[in-house]
């Protein structure tokens, strides 16, 4: 069945007119006015809906019923991630929010290789935040993850949220990750090709963060963080 996001709050037999992207998917998949699909808001659970209406431009639907489906990932998980290059940001972006990462801030570090500016910058995030909701409508998530806006790793350490516990995912670090024990919010910070300099080590240390290794193989910079994922959620 499909599913969609709808950026706005969604309320039962009020019809809602939808953007031009689900819009498109609507019309691709031929569906008509009567049939069944869901849609969720990102703010919890989703909705059980109805096409409305189909013209050539707009497509109307309407909410029925709320379900209240809950298949996020506890903790609720930041990636602070040193951006991969070409399509590995992508594909990065779009496996974690399959896996449940809660945001996704996007690092430039001392040895990245993708550096982004200005409106270089502001396309790309808008590009990740469409592949995120994207792979959310796939996965079955009921909450987008959020991409947040490309910065310098050293603007971004010292603005962390204080009562967040911290792993920084390191190839030599001895120590493994200890599955949380609690409900509180984790920042994981993931270092670019070549991995950070130890500057940035030393920085994301002072800032709390406790180096943990994934094993003895080392780990490509766009599936580090994702092991990390994949792991969290087992049950």
């Amino acid at each position: 069945m499909l599913r969609l996001f709808v950026d706005a709050a969604l309320v039962a037999g009020r019809i809602v007119d939808l953007p031009a992207g689900p819009a498109r998917h609507v019309q691709v998949r031929r569906l008509q006015p009567g049939e069944a699909l869901v849609l969720f808001d990102g703010r919890g659970g989703e909705w059980r809906a109805r096409v409305h209406a189909i013209g050539r431009q707009a497509v109307q639907v309407e909410p029925m019923a709320h379900e209240a489906a809950e298949r996020e990932l506890v903790p609720a998980v930041t990636l602070i991630v040193g951006m991969p290059a070409n399509e590995r940001m992508d594909w990065l972006v779009e496996k974690a929010t399959e896996l449940g990462a809660a945001a996704l801030q996007p690092a430039t570090c001392e040895r990245s290789v993708l550096r982004l500016e200005g409106e270089r910058a502001a396309r790309r995030r808008a590009h990740w935040q469409a592949l995120a909701v994207a792979a959310a409508e796939q996965c079955g998530r009921t909450r987008v993850p959020q991409v947040h806006a490309v910065r310098d790793l050293g603007e971004i350490l010292p603005s962390c949220a204080p009562d967040a516990r911290r792993w920084l995912l390191s190839p030599v670090a001895q120590a493994a990750p200890q599955r949380p024990t609690d409900k509180g919010p984790l920042i994981v910070l993931s270092g670019p090709e070549g991995g950070l300099a130890p500057a940035e080590e030393a920085a994301a240390r002072a800032a709390g963060f406790e180096a943990v290794g994934l094993g003895p193989r080392v780990l490509r910079a766009e599936t580090a963080p994702l092991a990390l994922l994949a792991w969290l959620g087992l049950p």
